[in-house]
């Protein structure tokens, strides 16, 4: 008896943890609101930026005038000349996987600026900031890189542009270009002559990937549709797949490493691809219309679950941006080593469109926003 008033004990708490979780879950849902709609508040310095106040597709995206932001004393105020488009800024927009609305808000995002890349000029710096000065030249990361104007700290994702770059150029290397780098290095932990493949070899991660893995002294595969196999080849890559021809993971060849920025095929397929103590890193895939709730995030779960039980190495991974990465790649790029691919350019009026190209999937390279 003891025994049964325990276990109705124990499931009554469950379900009052769960009523409570519920509620709890309900009230931050509707409280998760921005100020979009509202009377406007008067601005003292305007400035052009992307905003969206709803989740929604691309067509959410408004250009409007905000307050030019005011640089702290460890941060340093610069003038975006070029920003890039990322998958990241489409998920935000439409809120998904849901499970991102944690931190974005719940019933409306609750940071309404969008973009992270940008590159740009420095106008102003706060009075503990050493490592720039009005007048340089600086590319790097930051949350509203859609907006003529941001305010960076001096410690953080920010570091000096590469001379032969253009500002279009510089845009276009954070996320994609760290992504790459900490695939290949970190997880793939790539070595001289290693076999390496790139699954999306022609899109934003996979351009950089290629660069980066032949800089690397690997012996690099790209895998793209038709349409990109020369522009494939001609960035370094030694052997290209169409996958419109040829299947990667029922060729007979075997990787040492092999980057997903697609997860088109199986894990178990892409482990008949691997050696046998080969790596496995997926990076992208899925499209907007692919799981709300978890999104792309189930393959990497299951690679997290697989990989204790076999002896290859099987995760992902999500780029940290920082500024000892930024310069690797930023010598890389004056080096000459590695040269970013652009595909489409659009103006900042543009914003919804050019978010709206990215997600579509076909995009070669990257896609960048000028604010000339």
């Amino acid at each position: 008896m003891k025994l049964k008033r325990v276990m109705k004990w124990i499931g009554g708490a469950i379900a009052g943890v769960i009523v409570i979780l519920s509620l709890a879950v309900f009230v931050l849902y509707w409280m998760s609101d921005n100020s979009c709609g509202g009377p406007a508040a008067a601005l003292h310095n305007p400035m052009k930026a992307a905003v969206y106040c709803d989740y929604g597709s691309a067509d959410v995206i408004k250009v409007q005038d905000i307050e030019k932001p005011v640089p702290a004393d460890d941060e340093l105020l610069v003038k975006v000349h070029a920003a890039a488009v990322n998958p990241l800024d489409w998920h935000y927009v439409r809120g998904t996987p849901y499970l991102l609305r944690l931190g974005a808000g719940l019933r409306r995002p609750t940071i309404l600026q969008l973009g992270v890349d940008f590159a740009g000029t420095v106008e102003a710096v706060g009075k503990s900031v050493t490592r720039f000065k009005p007048g340089d030249e600086v590319f790097g990361g930051r949350t509203g890189a859609f907006a003529e104007y941001v305010a960076v700290r001096d410690s953080r994702a920010v570091v000096a542009k590469p001379a032969r770059l253009s500002f279009e150029q510089a845009a276009a290397i954070p996320i994609a270009a760290v992504t790459a780098l900490q695939g290949l290095r970190d997880k793939g932990k790539v070595l001289p002559g290693q076999k390496v493949l790139i699954n999306g070899a022609s899109g934003g991660v996979g351009t950089f990937a290629v660069q980066i893995a032949k800089s690397m002294g690997a012996d690099v595969t790209g895998v793209c549709s038709t349409r990109n196999v020369e522009m494939v080849r001609s960035i370094g890559a030694d052997h290209v797949v169409d996958y419109t021809k040829e299947d990667y993971t029922a060729s007979g060849e075997h990787y040492d490493v092999i980057i997903d920025n697609v997860g088109n095929r199986s894990l178990l397929d892409n482990r008949r691809a691997l050696t046998p103590e080969g790596k496995y890193v997926l990076i992208g895939g899925g499209g907007p219309d692919e799981g709300n709730w978890i999104g792309p995030m189930a393959k990497p779960i299951a690679a997290l679950l697989l990989s204790p039980f076999i002896s290859q190495q099987m995760g992902a991974m999500l780029a940290e941006l920082n500024p000892k990465d930024l310069a690797i790649l930023a010598d890389l790029m004056q080096s000459g080593k590695v040269t970013p691919v652009i595909d489409r350019q659009f103006k900042l009026s543009e914003t919804s469109a050019a978010v709206q190209y990215l997600e579509e999937g076909h995009a070669r390279g990257k896609v960048v926003i000028t604010l000339e």
